[in-house]
C-alpha cells in the first residue's frame, strides 16, 4: 500500500506488471520521475522558464483528462473492474491538476508575491504529484491490460463450445461447416495469444505458451484429418481411439494458455517443474561458495541432504537401458568422488564452527574447491551423455524408415506387419521419451527445460497415435482419408524429430557460453500492436526490404565487433551505437507509418489502444515538462 500523494485515502499500486508493454511504457515515467525527486538545485526563475513551465503544466494537464477519459470508458464498459478502475482514473486526474496548480507561475511578481505554493515554494508537493501520476497510471494500465486476459478468456471459450460441437457431428456437410466457424475461431485465439506471448515478461511463461500454441497449431489439422477419418469409418475403434486423443490433447494444451494468462492452475496451485540436475547442481554450488561469506547461513545437514537427493537424480542416467557400461561406471566414480568431497568439506566445515571460527579455513577453502570442481566434472559427463545419445538418436531416425514401412504396411492391408512395425515405433518412442527427459536435466535454462518436457510430451502421444492412425488404414487400405490421415500425424512425427534437432543446438550453445554472449540491437523482438490496418503491397514491400537491409547491415557490424580483442575500444563502443540508433530508427518509422495507416479506425473501435496512445501522449508532455524543469 502506498498513501496517496495528493492527500487523503490510500492508494493501492501494488498489481504486479506481467507484461513488456506496461513496463515499457512506464520506464520513462519511472526515470524522470525519479531524476525529479533526485534533483535537489534550484530552477532560474527566468521569464522564459516561467512561461515554459506553465505551458508544460497544462500540457500535462489535459494529457492526464485525455488518459482518464479512455479509461472512464473501459470502466463503463467493464462493470467488474468500474470501481478500481474509477478509483485509479480519480487519482491520476487529482494527480494531473496538482501538477497544473504547481506549475501555475506565469511572472515572477506572481510566483514570488501571492504566497501560493508552486513548483518553487513547495517541491515536495511537486514530488508527491508525479508519484501520484505514477502510481495511477500504473494501475489503470495493469486494469487495462486485465481486459485483454479476458479477451483471450473468452476466445478460449468460444473455442471449447465450437470443439464439443465437432466432437459429437454425425455428418460431413455439419463437420465442414463446424469446422470453418472452429477455424476462424482458432485464428482469433492464435493471434490473442501470440501477442500475449511476446508481452509476457517471465521466460518460463513465454516458453510454456509457445509450447500450447504449438501443440495448438499441430493439432488442428490432426483433428480435422481424424475427423474426417471417423466419420469415413465410424464403426472403426482405431480411428476413434485416435480421434478422441486429438480432441484430449486439444483441450488440455487450451487450458495451459488459460493458466499461464491468469497465473493460477484449475487446481488451485501453480505446478512447479521438477529439479533438473543442472539447476541441483547450480543451487548446491551456490550453497557450498557461500561458505566463504558465513560458515552459518546454512546447515552441514541440509548440504549433505541437497547432495544425496542430486546423487538419487542421475539414476535416470545409470539406470537407463541405452547407457552403456563405461558410461554408467564413469558416473557412478563421479558421483563417488563427488561424495568423498562434500563428506571432506563437511568434516572441516563442522571443525571450524567448533574453533568459532568466522571465515572459512585455508583447509575449508580447498576443499570447497574440490567440491565444486567434482560436481562441475559430474555435470560435463552427464552432458555429453544426454548430447551424444540424442544425436544418435537424430542420426539413427533421420531416415524415416519405420513411418515408411508402416505407411506400406497400411496401405497393403497387411495388419501382421503394421503390428510389428508398430512395435518398433514404440520401442524408437520410449528411447526418445527417455532421452527428452535426460536433455532436460542437462538443458541449463528454465525455458530449455520447459522445451524439453514438450517435446518428451509430444513423442509420447503421437506415437500411438500413429500406431491408431496405421491400424485404421490396414484395416481400410483403400481409404484416401485414412492414409491422408496417417501422413498428417508420420508429418508431426518427423516435425518434432527437427524441432529436437534446434533444441540440441541451443543446449550446446548455453552449455558452451554461446549463447547470449553478445547483445545485438536487432535481436528483440519488436513489441505488437491490436489489429493494425495493412499499408499497401508496395509500401510493404519497401518497408520491409529496408529492415532486412538495415537487420544484415547491423549483424554484420556486430560479426565484425565479435572479432576485435578490446571491446572497450571507443571506436567499437561508437560503431555499436551507430549500429543500434540506425535499426532503432528505421522501427520508430515502420510504427509511425503504421500509426498513421490504421489509428483513425482503430481508435473509435478499441478503448485500450486509444489509452496507450493517450499514454505516449501523457509520457511525451511529462517527459518535456521534467526537461524544463530541470
Amino acid at each position: 500500500m502506498a498513501s496517496s500523494p495528493c492527500g487523503g485515502g490510500n492508494f493501492d499500486c501494488g498489481l504486479e506488471i506481467q507484461t513488456r508493454s506496461v513496463e515499457q511504457t512506464l520506464i520513462p515515467l519511472v526515470s524522470q520521475i525519479t531524476t525529479l525527486i533526485n534533483h535537489k538545485d534550484k530552477l532560474k526563475k527566468t521569464e522564459k522558464t516561467l512561461r515554459a513551465i506553465q505551458r508544460v503544466g497544462q500540457a500535462v494537464s489535459v494529457a492526464v483528462g485525455r488518459f482518464v477519459a479512455v479509461g472512464e470508458a473501459i470502466a463503463a464498459e467493464n462493470e467488474d473492474l468500474k470501481d478500481e478502475m474509477g478509483l485509479a482514473c480519480f487519482e491520476a486526474r487529482r494527480a494531473g491538476t496538482a501538477i497544473a496548480q504547481l506549475t501555475d507561475v506565469s511572472s515572477l511578481e506572481q510566483c514570488e508575491g501571492d504566497g501560493r505554493s508552486t513548483v518553487f515554494s513547495d517541491r515536495t508537493g511537486m514530488v508527491k504529484a508525479a508519484r501520484m501520476l505514477l502510481s495511477s497510471v500504473t494501475k489503470v494500465l495493469v486494469l487495462a491490460d486485465c481486459i485483454v486476459i479476458k479477451q483471450i478468456i473468452s476466445s478460449r471459450n468460444k473455442v471449447l463450445v465450437t470443439l464439443e460441437q465437432l466432437e459429437r457431428v454425425s455428418t460431413f456437410q455439419e463437420f465442414v461447416q463446424i469446422f470453418s466457424q472452429f477455424g476462424n475461431e482458432m485464428v482469433e485465439f492464435a493471434h490473442l495469444t501470440g501477442d500475449r506471448q511476446n508481452d509476457l515478461k517471465d521466460e518460463k511463461k513465454r516458453a510454456r505458451m509457445a509450447a500450447a500454441r504449438a501443440v495448438l497449431e499441430k493439432c488442428t489439422m490432426m483433428l480435422l484429418t481424424a475427423s474426417k477419418t471417423c466419420l469415413r469409418h465410424p464403426d472403426c475403434e482405431s480411428a476413434r481411439i485416435n480421434k478422441e486423443a486429438v480432441f484430449q490433447r486439444m483441450r488440455l494444451a487450451l487450458e495451459q494458455v488459460i493458466e499461464i494468462v491468469t497465473d493460477t492452475r484449475s487446481g488451485g496451485e501453480a505446478k512447479a517443474l521438477p529439479v533438473s540436475i543442472y539447476a541441483g547442481i547450480k543451487d548446491f554450488k551456490v550453497k557450498v561458495e557461500g561458505l566463504r561469506d558465513s560458515l552459518y547461513c546454512v546447515s552441514c545437514e541440509a548440504v549433505a541432504a541437497q547432495l544425496e537427493a542430486l546423487m538419487e537424480k542421475t539414476e535416470d542416467f545409470t539406470d537407463s537401458a541405452y547407457t552403456s557400461h563405461e558410461q554408467r561406471e564413469t558416473i557412478i566414480q563421479l558421483c563417488q568422488i563427488t561424495r568423498q568431497e562434500t563428506k571432506q568439506l563437511i568434516n572441516t566445515w563442522r571443525h571450524a564452527q567448533l574453533l568459532k571460527a568466522k571465515e572459512a579455513t585455508d583447509e575449508m577453502e580447498l576443499s570447497i574447491l574440490k567440491t565444486c570442481q567434482s560436481v562441475g566434472d559430474l555435470r560435463r559427463e552427464l552432458h555429453r551423455v544426454a548430447v551424444g545419445r540424442a544425436t544418435e538418436l537424430l542420426k539413427l531416425h533421420s531416415d524415416h524408415l519405420v513411418l515408411q514401412a508402416l505407411k506400406a504396411s497400411g496401405g497393403d492391408g497387411n495388419l501382421e506387419a503394421v503390428a510389428d512395425y508398430a512395435g518398433t515405433l514404440t520401442e524408437h518412442k520410449e528411447q526418445l521419451v527417455e532421452t527428452c527427459r535426460l536433455l532436460c536435466h542437462i538443458s541449463g535454462t528454465e525455458p530449455l527445460e520447459i522445451t524439453c518436457i514438450h517435446a518428451e510430451e509430444t513423442f509420447r502421444v503421437i506415437g500411438p497415435q500413429i500406431i491408431s492412425a496405421a491400424q485404421t488404414l490396414a484395416l481400410h487400405p483403400t481409404s484416401k482419408i485414412a492414409k491422408e490421415n496417417l501422413d498428417v500425424f508420420c508429418e508431426a512425427w518427423e516435425s518434432q524429430l527437427c524441432d529436437m534437432a534446434i533444441l540440441l543446438k541451443e543446449i550446446n550453445d548455453v552449455f558452451e557460453g554461446r549463447r547470449g554472449a553478445l547483445i545485438k540491437p536487432f535481436s528483440h523482438k519488436h513489441l505488437k500492436t491490436v489489429k493494425a490496418a495493412k499499408l499497401d503491397a508496395e509500401e510493404q514491400t519497401t518497408i520491409a526490404k529496408l529492415g532486412l537491409e538495415l537487420c544484415l547491415l547491423t549483424s554484420d557490424v556486430d560479426s565484425e565487433v565479435e572479432r576485435w580483442d578490446e571491446q572497450d575500444h571507443e571506436m567499437v563502443r561508437l560503431c555499436q551505437i551507430i549500429s543500434s540508433m540506425a535499426y532503432s530508427m528505421y522501427l520508430f518509422t515502420r510504427y509511425v507509418l503504421e500509426s498513421l495507416s490504421f489509428m483513425k479506425n482503430v481508435c473509435s473501435e478499441d478503448k485500450t489502444m486509444l489509452l496507450l496512445i493517450c499514454t505516449f501522449s501523457l509520457r511525451s508532455s511529462f517527459n518535456m515538462s521534467v526537461y524544463l524543469l530541470l
